[in-house]
């Protein structure tokens, strides 16, 4: 069996053996964060049958999905990285879901090319729950009136997104993005990358982003 697709089973093992221990009804989906990692590493598992991927950048995603997708319809992209209104008609063509969602510029941009493509897909709202000024991501305080701007608009905003400091235990402010999404009625909540997806898990995350601790360290 290739690593890769070791590394996923013990990861989806190591999930299982945790939800015996809390109570949590729903199975996180993994996303298998591909990013700066080529097509020929990424085959093992889309032939093992894995369906998530996550990408950064809207034109690598491009380059090495589009002709996979043609042919592997179930395969679901989730771009994670921020997105730029200038790449917002490409985005919405390839992805599946979008969990960068943070300005109403944004928002407005998508809805207006889900029209144009007559292609509608599911979003995250961002949330920067650390009050970063480096990290994209809509404030605690503005995310109600963003919420409703994308209902407004009929957006499929399924739940919401953060990246939680660096320098921080994770824990308090994935318990925080718990509240935050239950409050708006939200089902789905992503968070937890390779460090701290088993903290995210504690906190009711339904996707986990994970990257290295299933393709290996990136160069």
């Amino acid at each position: 069996m290739h690593k890769i697709i070791q590394n996923l089973i013990n990861i989806q093992k190591e999930i299982n053996s945790n939800l015996d221990n809390l109570k949590v009804t729903k199975v996180p989906k993994i996303i298998a964060v591909s990013k700066t990692f080529t097509i020929d590493k990424i085959n093992p598992l889309i032939q093992y049958g894995h369906l998530d991927y996550g990408e950064n950048k809207v034109q690598e995603a491009i380059n090495k999905w589009a002709d996979i997708k043609l042919t592997n319809k179930d395969i679901n992209l989730h771009l994670i990285g921020n997105l730029q209104t200038n790449k917002v008609k490409f985005a919405v063509n390839l992805f599946d879901y979008i969990h960068s969602v943070d300005s109403e510029k944004i928002a407005k941009k998508i809805f207006d090319e889900q029209r144009k493509q007559n292609k509608k897909i599911k979003l995250f709202i961002q949330v920067n729950i650390g009050n970063e000024n480096q990290k994209s991501g809509v404030s605690k305080s503005s995310l109600p009136s963003l919420y409703s701007y994308c209902k407004s608009l009929n957006l499929d905003v399924v739940g919401l997104m953060c990246i939680p400091p660096l320098d921080k235990s994770a824990s308090s402010y994935f318990k925080e993005m718990n509240i935050l999404n239950n409050n708006l009625g939200l089902n789905e909540l992503s968070m937890g990358m390779s460090a701290d997806y088993l903290e995210a898990l504690q906190n009711s995350a339904t996707y986990l982003r994970i990257g290295s601790n299933i393709f290996g360290k990136r160069s």
